[in-house]
């Protein structure tokens, strides 16, 4: 079975991969705009690599001919930064994704399997989950949920019109691991948080408010779903979230630290201002997000896909958190915290084991 994974060098990606290496007759391809060194090690090798910018003109094309022959095709491309230019981030999010559909299509693979997320959702309950019933038009104001958003109309577009391609949407949570320390930290924390007070086990203040109650997986728990997912012949959303719900208070009793009541408007107000003094790397948006995606009930998931998490919720959080005390990070450039600058190849960040440190 040939399984192609775009966006294979990411967070969700690496989990994917070391998952699908433990199955039996899988050959696997990846796709990433700035490929895996040849030094990456596991899970990178022994994948065959191709690069290409999905979202650039003439991406469906290229595509399709990587995906010549594929059984599945597993679409986690995404990007969330730079989050001050929103042109750049819909060129990917949903003008890239239109290419993979589309190259799916002239392919003719038989799966698609996509990287959707509760960030889909409309604004729902924060005191029970919902189902995949749960409308997926977004949050309003959060950039990242509209495109999420739009790229679920498109694929009811793709079921539409091709109703023998088995579609699957994969809706998880917020998603920890301790290789993704150094990406999480650069894409949503920035270079000036003290990231490196969390190695005592310890946030001080924790912000609180009724309505930030969210659910995380473990990226290898997510893998699993993904992979099963794609082995059977399953479709339609799946929602994935461990226990327990992470609440403000939970964390700050769990990281020995206080809560601080916080309403809702000073949250999006101290957002704004920090992202448009490039204090801090995400908008406003985010907090939207926050504030409003609704629970996830995983039932269909255990039900019909045989899944359940081994990991909880809280031990993926303090996971991540050790992840990014330590500077933990994965051979790949999205994980190695490598950039596109000059004089900094990718390679010589790669070239830094884990635990050492932030690479920049």
């Amino acid at each position: 079975m040939r399984i192609v994974v775009v966006g294979a060098s990411g967070n969700v990606g690496t989990a994917l991969l070391r998952r699908l290496r433990r199955e039996r007759g899988v050959e696997l391809a990846g796709v990433a705009r700035r490929l895996p060194g040849p030094n990456a090690g596991e899970p990178y090798d022994q994948v065959e690599w191709h690069s290409c910018d999905i979202g650039a003109p003439g991406a469906a094309g290229q595509l399709t001919e990587m995906f010549a022959g594929a059984d599945a095709v597993v679409h986690l491309a995404w990007q969330i930064q730079p989050s001050h230019d929103q042109r750049v981030l819909r060129r990917t999010n949903v003008e890239g994704s239109r290419a993979v559909f589309d190259a799916v299509i002239r392919a003719g693979v038989p799966a698609l399997v996509y990287a959707s997320s509760v960030g889909a959702y409309a604004p729902g309950p924060k005191d029970h989950p919902v189902s995949e019933r749960w409308p997926a038009t977004g949050v309003s104001g959060s950039s990242y949920s509209e495109h999420k958003a739009e790229v679920e109309a498109l694929l009811d577009e793709v079921e539409r019109d091709h109703p023998t391609l088995r579609v699957v949407r994969m809706r998880p949570g917020l998603i920890f691991q301790r290789a993704a320390g150094v990406e999480i930290t650069r894409y949503f924390l920035g270079p000036l948080a003290p990231v490196r007070l969390l190695r005592f086990g310890r946030i001080p203040l924790v912000p609180t408010n009724r309505r930030l109650r969210m659910q995380a997986v473990h990226a290898d728990d997510v893998a699993d779903a993904y992979t099963r997912a794609v082995l059977r012949e399953v479709r339609g959303a799946f929602n994935v979230a461990a226990d327990p719900v992470l609440t403000p208070e939970l964390v700050a009793r769990h990281f020995h630290g206080w809560t601080v009541p916080v309403a809702a408007p000073v949250l999006r107000v101290a957002a704004a201002l920090t992202w448009r003094a490039r204090l801090q790397p995400v908008d406003a948006g985010w907090v939207e997000l926050a504030l409003n995606a609704p629970l996830l009930s995983s039932e269909r998931a255990e039900t019909e896909l045989g899944w359940h998490p081994k990991i909880s919720a809280l031990a993926a959080l303090k996971e991540l958190f050790d992840g990014m005390a330590g500077g933990d990070h994965a051979g790949s450039p999205p994980l190695s915290g490598a950039r596109d600058l000059p004089g900094r190849p990718a390679a010589l960040l790669q070239s830094r084991p884990p635990g050492q440190g932030n690479p920049y």
